[in-house]
């Protein structure tokens, strides 16, 4: 095995050479010593529902009369879809402008963990069409505009507001440096959130502040690297999570996943422990 080998980051696998200019050893990492074992992850239909579902604040991108693009902050709430539920105003360039072409864009961020470069957060930059919707479906999509802005269930009733519905028809998801892709809009809405996202960024925190031996554990008995000397936990989900590994050889990316996926909000710590309990069982094999 060589001493080095070009890995991507977010896959834990090795990458295609990457499409823009770069030191020739900027993607090089040192390899496991033993054959890991990689975990699933996210895929990016589930990273883009989990950042639109943990946030109610967006960029909305409307077209102006004269063509030109116009970009607004709004709120939005989340249907069971994935849909976004809009009330505008007239009084808004960006009301004006959606009720003249229907045509938008949104980009929603996850704030970024206290202390990390925010361009290393996810992001989603999403598109589609509105529409004003009727019957129940207007019902659905006020109540969960309301969830986020209750205020709105008043000012809905206003002569210049419109309470529109946006069908997502594309997405763009970038997760931080190195992991991004797209999707389409039939798979946005086949995806479901991550329900662990709500505790997630504790459980980074906790692991990293308290289970240092257990994350070298995991990094040397499942990830491979057995001369790991410290790890760090990067980020968390319902299928597993990202390491950052320090060996005499190099810092080194590894994905690990969970025994079985959290189904719940609460499943991080029981899928930790488990972890570590197979960790420990591969240890004393």
């Amino acid at each position: 095995m060589t001493d080095t080998t070009a890995i991507d980051a977010s896959l834990g696998r090795p990458a295609q050479e990457p499409g823009h200019s770069a030191p020739g050893d900027m993607f090089k990492f040192p390899p496991p010593l033993s054959e890991p074992e990689i975990g699933a992850r996210r895929s990016p239909a589930e990273e883009a529902r989990t950042i639109v579902t943990t946030t109610r604040l967006t960029s909305l991108a409307t077209i102006s009369e004269d063509g030109s693009p116009w970009s607004s902050i709004v709120g939005y709430g989340v249907m069971p879809s994935g849909s976004l539920s809009l009330v505008v105003s007239t009084l808004a360039e960006h009301g004006r402008n959606l009720a003249r072409d229907p045509r938008a864009s949104v980009a929603i961020a996850t704030p970024p963990a206290r202390g990390a470069d925010p361009l290393d957060s996810g992001r989603v930059t999403l598109t589609g069409t509105v529409r004003i919707p009727e019957g129940e479906d207007a019902k659905l999509a006020l109540d969960s505009h309301c969830e986020a802005y209750p205020a709105a269930r008043a000012y809905a009733k206003f002569g210049d507001f419109t309470l529109y519905v946006l069908d997502i028809e594309r997405v763009r998801w970038v997760g931080g440096f190195g992991r991004m892709d797209s999707t389409s809009g039939e798979d946005y809405v086949l995806a479901e959130p991550d329900p662990t996202e709500p505790n997630g960024l504790d459980a980074v925190e906790h692991l990293n502040a308290d289970h240092a031996d257990a994350l070298l554990l995991i990094a040397q008995e499942v990830a491979g690297y057995g001369d790991a000397t410290s790890v760090e936990c990067e980020r968390i989900d319902r299928y597993g999570m990202d390491l950052k590994i320090r060996t005499l050889r190099g810092v080194a990316p590894a994905r690990v996943g969970w025994l079985e996926p959290c189904t719940d909000r609460e499943g991080l710590r029981k899928a930790s422990v488990d972890l570590v309990r197979h960790a420990r069982s591969k240890r004393d094999a």
